[in-house]
């Protein structure tokens, strides 16, 4: 006799995959209560937005540098902090009576709304009226691949499935030829891993797909010399009937997944290719990414592929990039990453607006914690006027639809050390994300090993300070 659960999962596998989307079928009440007791929120008809642009800024920008300037620090710069702020704190790389470090780059308040922010973000400053900052960011984790793994999944342990992973699980995608959940990548290896965009215990069908920015986005998308698109065809469809007569045999929906992924490798193979051709982009467009001289790089072009995979229905798009983790030369790593991230961040938000994309578009910007304001120097180490991890409090940005735009939310102490106003759980910014897609997170669930899972474990509370 099948299993009623495997049943269960290849109907719900086949709702998530079909790239019609859960909240489309949904509309039929009796189609909608059976989607729920499977454990799928579905779609409501108007959710604040339809897509995440996820930008994963990965090694810790320091947010005092950034996004939250502290004059306290410039006047007890060289002396060690005092001991009632890091009483029972322990670092990996610095002492408790470490001296405070003031920040290395002056601080200009910024469009209408007045937001103050480092003067190394120049293109920032022009879009800062469309975003709301959040300076009262915190995590539980203090070292880099757990608390990568934490913000990406809600565990900090392997196996759980990452945020765009339970989006093409639960919603789907718009696209019918591209994946849900695509991963984009540049600036050097992830402490992280594969693991961050990992199906974790999900069908593996809603595993994020990384793509390249150049040549082919997927390798070997291209059929070899000699090999037509013919004979690939027959080859599928052979394939296809012997996988369907063994998914009839056992039942296993891992079977389903294979034939559900070759049938999207065939249809990216005419999508991919257009999807990587910028020659139809305006000179305008490029130069605005900071593309099309010299200065291009990777992550520029990840950020216009970034919009481009929005415009054709790709539900989350996961951009990483590496580089942040700044323990020694703060200052020159900021500005050094600064002049590489900055103006296509701003690029893309400007892009997504012009195009009128922007108010179905999230975009979120952030690391996995923040600095110190305590100096990390070593000699043993060869570092100086670097900053150690700090998970107690750091600042990301989010843009688009449902969030307010020229928006402050939450503060930290006079030296930025930990939250004193509307602190922001890690799990709150799931739950946030989760919310402007029309999906409550207490809902998406998927239940393994006789447990019910879902992103935000037991947690998470929506900001609603952060909603428009």
């Amino acid at each position: 006799m099948m299993n009623q659960n495997i049943v269960d999962k290849t109907r719900r596998q086949f709702f998530s995959d079909c790239g019609v989307g859960l909240g489309k079928i949904a509309l039929g009440s009796l189609m909608a209560q059976s989607a729920m007791a499977d454990g799928i929120y579905p779609l409501p008809a108007s959710p604040k937005v339809k897509r995440v642009i996820y930008i994963f800024m990965a090694g810790a920008p320091s947010q005092l540098e950034l996004f939250d300037y502290k004059q306290k620090l410039v006047e007890l710069e060289g002396k060690p902090i005092p001991p009632s702020v890091i009483k029972g704190q322990r670092y990996a790389f610095i002492q408790p009576d470490a001296a405070v470090l003031g920040p290395r780059f002056k601080f200009s308040k910024q469009g209408e709304s007045g937001i103050e922010i480092s003067d190394v973000l120049p293109h920032l400053a022009k879009v800062v009226d469309d975003i709301t900052l959040v300076r009262s960011v915190h995590t539980d984790q203090f070292n880099h691949s757990p608390a990568q793994l934490f913000l990406n999944t809600g565990s900090p342990i392997p196996g759980r499935p990452a945020i765009g992973a339970w989006l093409s699980y639960g919603i789907g995608s718009e696209s019918k030829d591209l994946p849900a959940f695509v991963v984009l990548k540049s600036g050097g290896n992830l402490s992280g891993g594969a693991s961050m965009w990992s199906a974790g215990f999900l069908p593996s069908s809603h595993q994020g797909v990384p793509f390249r920015s150049q040549g082919d986005p997927i390798l070997h998308v291209s059929n070899p010399a000699g090999f037509d698109q013919k004979a690939q065809r027959d080859s599928l469809d052979l394939i296809e009937s012997l996988n369907q007569k063994r998914l009839q045999a056992v039942g296993d929906p891992e079977i389903q997944t294979r034939i559900n992924a070759y049938e999207m490798a065939w249809r990216m193979q005419s999508a991919a290719p257009e999807l990587m051709d910028f020659s139809k982009e305006t000179k305008e467009t490029l130069d605005l990414y900071g593309l099309g001289g010299k200065k291009e790089n990777e992550f520029s072009k990840n950020c216009l592929l970034a919009r481009r995979l929005a415009e054709r229905g790709v539900r989350f798009i996961q951009v990483y990039h590496a580089g942040w983790d700044h323990h020694s030369n703060v200052e020159g790593g900021v500005k050094g990453q600064a002049a590489k991230t900055d103006q296509a961040s701003a690029a893309l938000i400007q892009d997504l607006k012009q195009r009128g994309l922007l108010d179905d578009t999230l975009v979120v910007w952030g690391g996995e914690f923040g600095r110190t304001p305590m100096v990390e120097a070593s000699a043993a180490l060869g570092r100086t006027n670097g900053r150690d991890h700090h998970p107690q409090a750091y600042s990301m940005w989010f843009a688009g639809g449902g969030v307010k735009k020229g928006a402050v939310v939450g503060k930290t102490d006079e030296l930025g050390f930990s939250v004193v106003e509307d602190g922001v759980h890690v799990h709150d910014v799931q739950t946030t994300i989760l919310h402007l897609l029309g999906i409550n997170h207490e809902r998406l669930t998927f239940t393994y090993q006789g447990r019910p899972y879902r992103l935000t474990d037991v947690h998470g509370h929506l900001v609603e300070k952060m909603l428009s």
